[in-house]
């Protein structure tokens, strides 16, 4: 497939793999490239999700699964110049948080447990923070949730979480607030993308060509 169109993306976002489909006449040839794609993501991780949705399947590959898989190489032929570009940051981050789905109340329960932890932490060194740490969340109804803890059938198991996140809030130690899909960069990793999401989430990544070789002076 060298001399093959390049796609923009390695990945289809309207199927699903399953596991119907006619079995491959060569199941060692569909393992051998799958197994040289998962060495390519340690320095292209724009390829993980699409990678790990062929591998899946390795021990009884279809049809569909092959056609998975080599949807992948036309992307890898138009961006076989790219990699992981890893630059020197000035800054150093106390603490991170890359959930690939913020979408349950668990979650922020976590997050906000982690951050009381900190928090507790610095006023003990005597450095205490003097603003709210912020907590982002792709999911409305959690972020509605937090500030308004209405008790209804599907929110009953994680009662106790409810309220600890609610004191945290009203005491002005943590703020949730809403981050739209767009800003999701972990997504990449998780699911299919339309192109523009997933050549923005790419950018967000480092992963691009190399920077334009410039003569070195002596």
């Amino acid at each position: 497939m060298v001399t093959c169109n390049p796609s923009r993306t390695p990945i289809d976002t309207e199927s699903k793999l399953g596991l119907e489909g006619v079995l491959v006449q060569d199941p060692t040839l569909y393992r051998s490239l799958a197994g040289g794609l998962q060495y390519l993501t340690f320095t292209r991780p724009d390829l993980s999700y699409a990678v790990q949705q062929i591998c899946l399947y390795m021990h009884d590959p279809r049809e569909p699964h092959f056609a998975a898989l080599k949807r992948i190489l036309p992307y890898v032929r138009g961006t076989v110049d790219f990699g992981l570009q890893l630059y020197v940051s000035a800054t150093t981050s106390l603490v991170g948080y890359t959930d690939a789905d913020w979408a349950g109340y668990p979650s922020i329960h976590r997050s906000t447990s982690e951050i009381v932890w900190i928090h507790n932490l610095l006023r003990e060194l005597h450095s205490p923070l003097l603003t709210a740490i912020l907590v982002y969340c792709d999911n409305v109804s959690v972020v509605y949730m937090s500030a308004n803890p209405v008790q209804h059938q599907r929110t009953k198991h994680i009662e106790i979480d409810i309220h600890f996140v609610r004191d945290m809030i009203t005491t002005g130690h943590v703020r949730v607030l809403h981050v739209p899909s767009h800003f999701q960069y972990a997504d990449i990793f998780t699911k299919g993308l339309p192109t523009t999401l997933f050549e923005d989430f790419c950018s967000s990544l480092s992963v691009r060509p190399p920077p334009a070789q410039t003569t070195r002076a002596y």
